[in-house]
């Protein structure tokens, strides 16, 4: 018989080699954990002692040890091997007498119960069993003299999981109640890693409501305490975070941040099957949504091999339909649908158990209808759909979206154009919903991408019946929607600001280092991250407020007076212009949009490669033969058929896709004419209303590196009786934010750098650093004119919907009512230039359209410039 003496020595150790194997556990080091788990316990079960006191304390470390272990196995095992280690345990917990010891250990198998049952998609089993653990761990708490933090921890982790529960189950004020007592406790005992647990739980409920911005901020503000805890951030908020973006119609953004999760989730062998799951089917919906097929199905297949494992038909069937829809994609983009296609994908919808998966089902008969509508069985399709259940409160609007599209277009095969385009306009309006709920520009700009295919067959339907009034309304109703949103008062963000000026500085630091010959590999990483970073901030630090009602035809005719709108506008690979001229409204077909986009491309290609100042004449002079020749394609292209509408009348131009690239004065129909480039015409009306002051503050900035430009802003200056000029040490960024607040006009003569990937922090090169466009434009009050003489900062990225989102733009979402800018690369002379002659004309009287239209006819491939927004003051 062994020592009682021994006997103790052996539960120490089996504890402290349970104590090792949670932490390794918690470090996601799965192999080792389960090394010394299995380890502790047959230390655990060698001994068997008979004195009371020693026997009491081993039958309490075998419980806890098993329940730890039979956790973890489930894992690997498998949900059945898990649930069966607890049962076992359960049965051991009987033989302990105290009752404030058996409430403690039954709540913990309880809790480790329910997380298994959870983790495998049985939501209501694991309620169900939640309650009884927390009615256990309260029991304990109301017993206890005081509530020490040791007996409020259990109480808060199985509040968190059983208010993810609700959550899943769309039980929302049972979800809130729990995750919101269980931030209130954990912060209240001084718990801080608990309440960012909790609170990232809160963001998920804040996403299943739709409230993108608000789990945003809740993502962040746990991330910020687990890094000031010196904790490792979970993988699983990236995940969450992504999905949030996914909600915005973020995909490619989602993409990005799957894309940094997924290698440290493979490469980590003691992550768990189900969340390495979860990130590969979310990585699947971001492929998607962008069009990467090949990426999807190959994601949602590994996905969908890793929840079988776990055991999750929840997960599986989630991960199967992501093939389904790949499928059906390539079916509709093909336009031969095998027979069998709609009756093997209605087969999935009907082995899935309902209510629990009645989504699932519902969006799997969604698929077959639109198979069948394209194969012509009109009846067999309509028959699905009937069976398409309603959408509740709660539906994702994805799913929204596409019952709209499937009776769109069954009425459109029918032939009931009236009811396809009723179908339209109400997805649309609920889509509105979505999108009145989003805070950045970048998540306002996103929500786009879910009504693209709904927003693509309206635009056809009106197409074809040739109405121009009523092709314009829906024009106006389905693209830059970003633009009808009020601008708001400015909300600071400490945490933003301070970001941007890290990344300033680093930037700095990167330069020096490269004109010292160091090594600047480190520096760009670090920029780069704090990049992603601030940009994350920006999602949910908007600043946009209610919407402004969509122009009436009535209202851009009266505005427009003697000008003409034109509208351009594709439906496949169909151009087309609406034309409002006087009143009167017609369409003219153009020919082929990718042509047209080619073309514009190539143009684009042509001037970036003339722009330095000292090239050899022989290469300007082939240079400028290719560009003359891109431009005249566009102008026999987009301008000729117009001619005789238009006239020699002022133009208000709204672009498509690749056209929003265009500098319109280069096309040799439109020389020296006043031209004005907008997003729509809702955007117009909003701009040209605004309030101009001819007595108004101008500010002339000079940034560094400008030798072709020294001078010039005092030159400028000489046009004006009265400005504001801030050159070499007093071109600050500070400086200059100041002194724009409010301007009448802000002119930046200094570098500019377009980033595509982040429009929101193109920027601009000053004396103490860049300044971002998201500074710029979260002025209280901005500019109400800015003219940006830099390289390519009227370009934008093109989202779905015509979502032009770059430097520009966003001054212009933001209240600046007009922005003057190159869509292309300039030199510094030609830019002097330019802005010599502009602001002359300015200063003597003339509309800014009409100046900048004489500036760029001097020299047009060489003065690529645009004026957007506005052209009048």
């Amino acid at each position: 018989m062994i020592a009682s003496r021994d006997v103790s020595e052996v539960i120490r150790e089996a504890r402290a080699l349970h104590r090792d194997g949670v932490d390794a556990s918690c470090s996601g080091r799965h192999r080792e954990a389960m090394r010394l788990l299995r380890r502790a316990r047959g230390m655990a079960e060698s001994v068997n002692p008979v004195d009371p006191d020693i026997r009491l304390e081993w039958l309490v470390t075998r419980i806890r040890l098993s329940s730890t272990l039979s956790a973890l196995m489930a894992d690997t095992a498998g949900l059945t091997a898990g649930l069966t280690g607890l049962d076992e345990v359960r049965l051991l917990i009987e033989d302990v007498a105290d009752p404030l010891l058996r409430a403690e250990l039954s709540g913990s198998v309880g809790h480790n119960r329910g997380l298994l049952l959870l983790n495998a998609g049985l939501l209501e089993e694991g309620v169900a069993v939640l309650d009884q653990a927390l009615a256990h761990e309260e029991w304990r708490l109301a017993a206890a003299d005081e509530p020490v933090p040791a007996l409020v921890e259990p109480i808060v982790k199985t509040l968190r999981s059983r208010g993810t529960a609700h959550t899943n189950l769309g039980s929302i004020t049972q979800a809130r109640q729990d995750l919101s007592r269980a931030v209130a406790l954990a912060t209240e005992h001084g718990l801080v890693h608990l309440a960012a647990d909790a609170s990232h739980a809160l963001g998920r409920l804040e996403l299943r409501i739709g409230d993108v911005p608000a789990a945003l901020r809740r993502y962040e503000n746990s991330e910020r305490a687990y890094r000031d805890l010196g904790l490792d951030v979970p993988p699983l908020l990236g995940l969450h975070r992504a999905q949030a973006l996914l909600v915005a119609g973020l995909a490619d953004e989602a993409g990005d941040q799957l894309d940094r999760v997924l290698p440290e989730l493979r490469a980590d062998r003691g992550v768990a099957t189900g969340e390495l799951a979860d990130v590969e089917l979310s990585r699947a919906v971001a492929a998607y949504m962008t069009g990467d097929l090949d990426l999807a199905r190959e994601m949602a297949s590994a996905a969908r091999q890793r929840m079988r494992r776990w055991g999750c038909e929840t997960c599986v069937a989630n991960a199967t339909l992501i093939g389904w829809r790949v499928d059906t994609e390539l079916a509709l983009r093909s336009g031969r649908v095998p027979r069998s296609l709609p009756a093997r994908v209605l087969a999935f919808a009907d082995s899935l158990p309902v209510p629990r998966l009645a989504e699932q089902a519902a969006l799997a008969r969604m698929l077959a209808v639109r198979l069948e509508v394209r194969r012509g069985d009109l009846d067999a399709a309509e028959r699905v759909l009937d069976g398409v259940p309603r959408p509740g409160r709660l539906t994702a609007i994805d799913h929204r979206m596409l019952r709209r599209l499937c009776r769109a277009e069954l009425a459109t095969a029918r032939g009931d154009r009236s009811a396809a385009l009723a179908e339209a306009r109400a997805g649309l309006a609920e889509l509105d919903h979505v999108r009145d709920r989003m805070g950045g520009l970048e998540l306002l700009s996103g929500t786009a991408l879910h009504g693209r295919e709904l927003t693509e067959l309206a635009v056809h339907l009106v197409l074809e019946e040739g109405d121009a009034r009523r092709l314009f309304a829906w024009l106006e109703r389905t693209r830059a929607q970003t633009y009808r949103y009020e601008p708001v008062t400015r909300v600071d963000n400490p945490q933003l600001a301070e970001l941007i000026a890290e990344v300033r500085s680093l930037t700095q630091s990167i330069h020096k280092a490269h004109h010292d010959g160091h090594p600047t590999g480190s520096l760009r990483t670090r920029r780069a991250e704090r990049l992603r970073k601030a940009n994350q901030i920006g999602w949910h630090s908007g600043r946009w407020g209610s919407p402004r009602p969509m122009a009436k035809l009535g209202e851009v005719v009266a505005q427009l007076g003697a000008r003409a709108l034109v509208s351009f506008a594709s439906s496949e690979d169909d151009l087309v212009a609406v034309v409002v001229v006087d009143g009167d409204v017609r369409v003219v077909r153009l020919g082929s949009a990718g042509a047209a986009a080619e073309s514009a491309r190539m143009l684009n290609a042509d001037l970036n490669a003339l722009a330095p100042d000292h090239l050899p004449d022989a290469l300007v002079r082939v240079l400028s033969t290719s560009a003359h020749k891109q431009a005249d394609r566009l102008d026999a292209q987009l301008v000729s058929p117009l001619v005789d509408l238009v006239g020699d009348r002022d133009l208000v131009v709204v672009p498509t896709g690749a056209l929003y690239a265009v500098p319109w004065g280069v096309l040799p129909t439109l020389h020296a004419r006043p031209i004005v480039v907008v997003p729509s015409a809702t955007a117009w009306l909003a701009a040209e209303r605004g309030q101009w002051r001819r007595d108004g503050r101008t500010v002339l900035v000079r940034g560094p590196g400008l030798p072709a430009a020294v001078g010039e802003i005092a030159k400028l200056g000489a046009h004006y009786s009265s400005a504001a000029l801030l050159s070499g040490e007093a071109a600050t960024v500070a400086a200059v934010l100041s002194t724009s607040d409010d301007a009448e006009i802000a002119h930046f003569a200094a570098h500019g750098v377009h980033e595509p990937e982040n429009a929101l922090f193109s920027r601009l090169e000053l004396t103490d650093g860049p300044l971002y466009a998201h500074e710029l434009a979260n002025l209280p009050h901005p500019p109400r004119q800015v003219v940006l003489a830099a390289c390519e900062l009227a370009l934008n990225r093109i989202r779905p919907g015509d979502e032009p989102l770059g430097f520009a733009s966003a001054l212009l979402a933001s209240g600046s009512q007009m922005v003057v800018a190159p869509v292309s690369r300039v030199g510094d002379q030609a830019s002097a230039a330019t802005m010599d002659y502009y602001h002359r004309r300015l200063a003597a009287g003339a509309q800014p359209a009409l100046a900048l239209a004489d500036a760029i006819a001097v020299d047009p491939l060489r003065r690529p410039f645009v004026c957007l927004g506005s052209g009048q003051n």
